[in-house]
């Protein structure tokens, strides 16, 4: 179905690996295309709890954009791009079902970009991070100006972007940037193991909550979209089975 990325289902978890293991994972525009595509797909089936994204081997989640396949653009040729790529970042932002990076080893300029559009990182400790554009002349194209700043604050964020220096992973936890940093065996077992555990929570309380948080960043009043969401939440069946198994004493049965 795919030329650049393996899509695998794990039970409630969906596993896309990005595959271009020969070019460190380089995202080049079809791949970008290829990713939004599942992304929505799933959103439409909800079928699965969780979605990871990884890279395919041990060194690279992404290492950046694939250089050759834009060097010789020009400025429309370039927004089209970016416009296009950023949707596809948007996107699985704004996707109701969690996105979970799971970043082994490069995560840098749109690799990186892509670890931060998701909704959680966990990172091997061979992960490293990092925003080089300017060494090539341009600055982020894909949100990265926004979300690292959002992310990690605008002092830290502005270090990154103007020195193109790259972060480990323990930095990376320190900064707040990566959730959790574990031995590169156990990366993805451990990302299964984050979603498996949503599987006892609402996935439209969950969703409403995906939601709120990003009203925050979309100019919108988030404390109102807030109280209307959660008004909203008391007509819908999660809310129903979520208090009655509480006021039962048993585990919720979420369909």
């Amino acid at each position: 179905m795919y030329t650049n990325i393996i899509s695998e289902n794990r039970g409630v978890v969906q596993i896309i690996t990005i595959n271009r293991e020969d070019k460190l994972n380089a995202l080049n525009v079809n791949l970008i295309q290829e990713i939004g595509q599942e992304v929505a797909r799933l959103n439409a089936e909800k079928n699965v709890r969780g979605i990871i994204i990884t890279g395919k081997g041990e060194k690279a989640f992404a290492a950046g954009a694939d250089i050759s396949e834009f060097a010789h653009f020009n400025e429309a040729e370039a927004k089209e791009m970016s416009t296009k790529g950023g949707k596809v970042f948007n996107s699985i932002e704004q996707s109701e079902i969690p996105v979970i990076a799971a970043v082994n080893g490069y995560a840098l300029g749109g690799g990186c970009e892509l670890t931060m559009s998701c909704h959680v990182r966990i990172a091997s400790e061979n992960a490293l991070f990092g925003q080089p554009e300017v060494n090539l002349g341009v600055p982020p194209g894909y949100g990265g100006t926004q979300r690292l700043a959002q992310l990690i604050g605008r002092g830290r964020a502005l270090d990154m972007l103007i020195t193109a220096k790259s972060i480990d992973a323990i930095t990376a936890l320190n900064y707040g940037l990566v959730t959790q940093v574990v031995g590169l065996a156990e990366l993805l077992p451990t990302c299964i193991t984050y979603i498996e555990k949503l599987v006892g929570k609402s996935p439209l309380a969950i969703a409403e909550v995906i939601k709120c948080t990003n009203a925050l960043y979309e100019n919108q009043d988030g404390l109102e979209f807030e109280v209307d969401s959660f008004a909203r939440s008391f007509e819908t069946p999660d809310f129903k089975e979520g208090t009655t198994a509480f006021l039962e004493k048993r585990k919720p049965n979420y369909r």
